[in-house]
């Protein structure tokens, strides 16, 4: 089985425009990750035929679907892709096996057959007990794990996740990534995962491909990600701190604060960008000893509990975020407003050379 090799180009009214390239391996998941208005809506509809592309090409298990230069386009019955949507979209007077049969009876399987894989995924996803339940009265993880039986059922040569996880709470989230992930392991084919959430794209996917404007700005893996974003979203997302700034000999000006820092490469020179890894910045009741060449007295902006995580977020002279343990935020008594001294070691500032 080959995989997908498209180039997308599309419009969606006057105003926008989606120009993207994606290319996913046989048993490689890849994440399309971006806020709203970035395009990922757009590239859903592309890849599913509901919205026809002006050029470029989308090609998937060595078929054409779309090549606008040839006046080819196949319809979105004919592309063998599964899609599991946000809202899961089942049909709520049908029961569980039913809605599982629907895609192989599509695919044109009698009825005896697509009621025989359609069991076996049933009972693949844990639903043997739901089986004969109506849809309209599943919890939302349930419904979206028959979602995703009904879209592995088709055999698809695509499976594409829809912000499939978007709709859950947070435990119910968790739960359901456990059982993509061992899912998702067992799908031959290519994936494409369709989120703005990291924390489903780092913890499912093989590559991430980073979205904003309708172009895709950043590809790698979750740790190239995470070490050197690209831009300010992207570091966000990624939960390291990312400074512009002026690199001489090793001090760094900022663009946009007043404060200077020291960094141990000296060999990039003028613009660069700066990541400052969460961890990599220390928390003192009183100032360092010591003397390390960036310490700095601030304050604490806010505290926020992520699980085994508490991030803190620094005010002036440099807003920060910084992530330590709960037992260390106690221990130092954080709470918005508290006085404090952090600093950060020469070598943990990352300096990359950045356009001017």
């Amino acid at each position: 089985m080959t995989g997908l090799d498209a180039h997308l180009v599309t419009a969606r009214g006057d105003d926008f425009t989606l120009d993207i390239q994606l290319s996913i391996a046989p048993g490689e998941t890849l994440a399309l990750l971006g806020p709203n208005g970035a395009g990922k809506s757009t590239t859903v509809d592309a890849l599913a035929g509901i919205v026809p592309l002006r050029a470029g090409h989308l090609k998937l298990a060595g078929r054409s679907l779309d090549v606008p230069a040839q006046d080819h386009f196949s319809p979105p019955e004919d592309r063998s892709i599964g899609v599991v949507f946000q809202d899961y979209l089942l049909f709520d007077h049908l029961s569980v096996l039913e809605n599982v049969m629907f895609g192989p009876l599509a695919s044109g399987l009698r009825k005896q057959t697509a009621r025989t894989v359609a069991g076996r995924w049933v009972k693949a996803l844990d639903l043997g007990a739901l089986a004969h339940r109506r849809a309209g009265q599943l919890s939302g993880g349930q419904a979206q794990r028959v979602a995703l039986a009904r879209a592995l059922a088709t055999e698809p040569d695509l499976l594409l996740l829809d912000e499939a996880l978007a709709a859950l709470d947070v435990r119910t989230r968790s739960e359901l990534r456990q059982v993509l992930s061992r899912h998702l392991a067992d799908f031959d084919g290519p994936r494409l995962l369709i989120t703005h959430d990291p924390t489903d794209a780092f913890l499912l996917a093989d590559r991430i491909a980073v979205l904003e404007g309708g172009r895709i700005i950043q590809v790698g893996s979750s740790e190239d990600i995470r070490r050197r974003p690209a831009t300010p979203y992207v570091a966000a997302l990624a939960g390291t701190n990312l400074l512009r700034g002026m690199n001489s000999n090793g001090s760094l000006s900022l663009d946009d604060y007043a404060h200077r820092l020291q960094t141990a490469n000296t060999s990039v020179k003028g613009p660069v960008l700066i990541t400052i890894h969460p961890t990599a910045i220390a928390l003192h009741p009183t100032q360092p000893s010591g003397s390390p060449r960036n310490s700095w007295r601030t304050t604490v902006a806010t505290v926020e509990p992520l699980g085994d995580t508490t991030r803190i977020t620094l005010a002036d002279p440099l807003a920060l975020g910084v992530d330590i343990t709960p037992a260390a935020t106690a221990a130092l008594k954080l709470s918005p407003g508290t006085p404090i001294w952090a600093s950060i070691k020469a070598t943990e500032i990352a300096v990359s050379p950045a356009a001017e």
